[in-house]
């Protein structure tokens, strides 16, 4: 997500030390092979019907794992290399597992479906040829409050850590996006995480990391469905769901500015179905197949065709279609790793008191 989106230097390191692995793939007959679609996506992000849909066509098992980071995502491919045949990177890191060489260039002959895609989403800055991935999935990371239980305006970061509401946030457990947030606030590139940057958003960071009741990347709407959280910050799709489900959650995209992040569909170098897999890929982008992605994952379509087929109430949601289509930048990493951030937040939520 995630889901929040990108780097281009974000995973270096750790994408040199998969690559470098030996195969080490769980042995199978070889027509289990044939007729099996190893994919690795992010949770609560591929519905089953889409699943279904494959399998009736192709007749073919998918066969899914899930994880909930990029990074995660990365310690998968780390204990199986050569062993999945699609996964769902942010574009950030496509950009980074082609540079290392650990993607597969895609066969567009066999994905036609590309054509039905928004312009606004043709060659990206990550992949700018289109030669490693398709877009899943777009969204933002935003501010959504329960107004019933806070009053007042919100329009920043800093509205959100102001102490009020504090034991009363829930926050997406994304350690990229917290230094996003202080340093936005602080009027500071948000793609700049040198250390010195970093050292300008510890304080920030250590006066609002205490407020924050529950850290939740996976589901964090249900914080505040259940009333632990009146205030959040979370990935579009969940905030989209939230205002589905009762207007009272409202999703705002706060002044100190937002970026877009987009999730895509990849094949890793090696991979043992890469033609099921670009089929994979090329069914998703049918528009009355991706439709149904929007239909249980409300995030930003980037596919014409589908956002065509969605009802009026779906494209008027505020998280999924934000007001007046703003143009928002993509995420990348100056001066250090998303590892390095990792740590660094790590070090923070570390050095917090109990119970603070």
């Amino acid at each position: 997500m995630f889901a929040a989106g990108y780097f281009t230097k974000a995973c270096g390191v750790a994408v040199a030390a998969w690559l470098v692995l030996v195969t080490g793939v769980e042995p199978v007959t070889a027509q289990q092979e044939d007729n099996v679609l190893h994919l690795l996506c992010w949770s609560e992000y591929v519905p089953k019907a889409v699943l279904d849909d494959f399998t009736l066509k192709h007749k073919a098992h998918v066969e899914v794992q899930e994880y909930n980071s990029n990074e995660e995502m990365l310690e998968k491919l780390h204990a199986k290399p050569g062993y999945y045949d699609l996964i769902q990177p942010s574009g950030f890191y496509v950009e980074t597992l082609a540079r290392d060489g650990g993607l597969e260039k895609l066969d567009h002959t066999r994905i036609p479906n590309l054509k039905n895609l928004d312009e606004k989403f043709r060659r990206p800055t990550y992949d700018p040829e289109e030669q490693f991935s398709a877009p899943w999935m777009a969204g933002t990371v935003g501010i959504v409050v329960n107004t019933r239980r806070v009053r007042e305006t919100i329009k920043t970061w800093a509205d959100v850590f102001s102490g009020k509401y504090a034991k009363h946030i829930v926050v997406v457990d994304d350690p990229r996006e917290m230094v996003t947030w202080a340093l936005a606030s602080q009027n500071l590139p948000i793609t700049d995480v040198s250390d010195a940057a970093l050292d300008q958003a510890k304080p920030i960071l250590e006066k609002w990391l205490p407020q924050v009741r529950v850290f939740d990347s996976n589901n964090p709407k249900a914080a505040m469905l259940d009333g632990r959280a009146w205030i959040g910050i979370m990935w579009s799709g969940e905030a989209a769901l939230l205002w589905m489900k009762d207007k009272r959650y409202q999703y705002i995209l706060p002044e100190e500015g937002a970026h877009m992040f987009v999730d895509s569909l990849a094949i890793p170098k090696g991979a043992p179905h890469k033609a099921l897999a670009e089929d994979f890929i090329n069914d998703c982008l049918d528009p009355d197949v991706s439709v149904l992605i929007s239909n249980a994952y409300p995030y930003t379509n980037p596919n014409a065709g589908a956002r065509r087929l969605l009802s009026r109430n779906q494209k008027s949601n505020p998280a999924s279609y934000p007001a007046g289509d703003p143009q928002l930048p993509s995420l990348r990493n100056e001066g250090n790793t998303t590892a390095t951030v990792a740590e660094f937040i790590k070090g923070v939520r570390a050095g917090l008191k109990p119970g603070s």
